[in-house]
């Protein structure tokens, strides 16, 4: 195949996504080191990309300005005669950007959207083999002789970002605890998230029983939920045991402050994909969704808990807003105390490692 001297990356969301692209770009930067690689994305997403060292141009769609705003981009994407083209999210966004493109190489990505509406529908499993979404998305490029380098995600922090969250971290003298525990209590689709109730618990039992301070993190619309779970573990466990970060951070300042964690747990969201790319120590929570659709925490610092055997799960691919069947199996019969284990597990081999 013909090295391409330009390539745009098309991924308008979301953050999970977003982060799971990275790895794409990281092996077509090392495959076509001298060539100008694009991505294309919404505005509110374009930070986890923007800074990244594999990337030249960073094109932002404010999704507010509707099919003008979409045109206007694809006049300045069409201007920069792009030889190959990797339209990696497949909606009608990014096909209407992709078409007219006069590139030389359009690829698209294999969602295996047969097999999972099998999966889904009749519970019939199709999949000859689990392959995570980062490497789907580098499968087209097996053609220019391109294949996953198994590094899994990465984030680019620029330095000013990681000092302002180091200034306010250390505001909380996190050294006073012997552990300092993450949460990511929230995600996008209910029947992804584990009761507030027990997050809320967890956080007690860490912090009487490991001497642990909570961190909470997660976006304006998390703010009533971690606020709730904040505030009982303060009631119960102490005034300074935990500090609601929700609505305060951006999404790059909340992955650097993650790493003042020594774990994470989270639900199956797009702050999941950003602690596994953090490489942190990982607990992820998944409830109607399974390992087959690809999103599974990447890397050996990841446990997912989850509730197999049930006959109704997957009821979605991407979540739901209820429970279909009305009994939340999948969440509700996670305990906290199977939690609380797992997060021991790490911690314990954190204090191994350190010995």
């Amino acid at each position: 195949m013909e090295v391409p001297n330009k390539t745009l990356v098309i991924r308008f969301s979301s953050v999970g996504d977003i982060v799971l692209s990275t790895p794409l770009l990281r092996v077509l930067r090392a495959k076509f080191p001298k060539s100008q690689i694009d991505y294309a994305t919404r505005m509110e997403y374009a930070d986890l990309v923007r800074h990244n060292q594999n990337i030249n141009l960073t094109y932002a769609f404010d999704a507010r300005e509707g099919f003008q705003g979409l045109r206007a981009l694809k006049r300045k994407l069409r201007a920069e005669r792009y030889d190959l083209v990797l339209d990696i999210h497949g909606s009608l966004r990014s096909r209407f950007l992709r078409v007219g493109m006069a590139a030389r190489d359009v690829l698209g990505v294999d969602k295996r959207k047969h097999e999972r509406f099998m999966l889904v529908k009749t519970k019939q499993n199709l999949y000859k083999e689990i392959v995570s979404v980062a490497d789907r998305y580098i499968e087209p490029l097996k053609e220019f002789g391109i294949s996953s380098d198994g590094k899994g995600p990465e984030l680019h922090i620029p330095d000013e970002i990681l000092f302002g969250v180091s200034g306010k971290i250390a505001t909380l003298r996190l050294s006073r605890f012997e552990k300092t525990v993450g949460l990511c209590p929230s995600s996008r689709h209910f029947t992804k998230r584990w009761s507030p109730e027990r997050y809320a618990e967890l956080g007690v039992r860490l912090a009487r029983e490991h001497d642990a301070k909570v961190l909470l993190f997660g976006g304006h619309e998390d703010v009533a939920l971690n606020k709730q779970i904040a505030d009982t573990i303060i009631q119960e466990a102490g005034a300074e045991r935990a500090t609601d970060f929700s609505g305060q951070f951006s999404l790059l300042e909340t992955a650097a402050a993650m790493e003042f964690c020594d774990v994470i747990v989270s639900n199956d969201s797009g702050l999941m994909h950003i602690a596994a790319a953090m490489h942190k120590k990982l607990i992820a929570i998944f409830g109607s969704t399974v390992r087959e659709f690809g999103f599974f925490p990447h890397g050996a610092n990841s446990v997912v808990v989850e509730r197999n055997g049930l006959y109704c799960r997957p009821c979605s691919h991407f979540g739901r807003p209820s429970c279909p069947e009305g009994h939340f199996r999948c969440m509700k019969e996670i305990e906290v105390a199977e939690v609380f284990t797992n997060v021991q597990a790490m911690i314990g081999h954190e204090i191994a490692k350190q010995q």
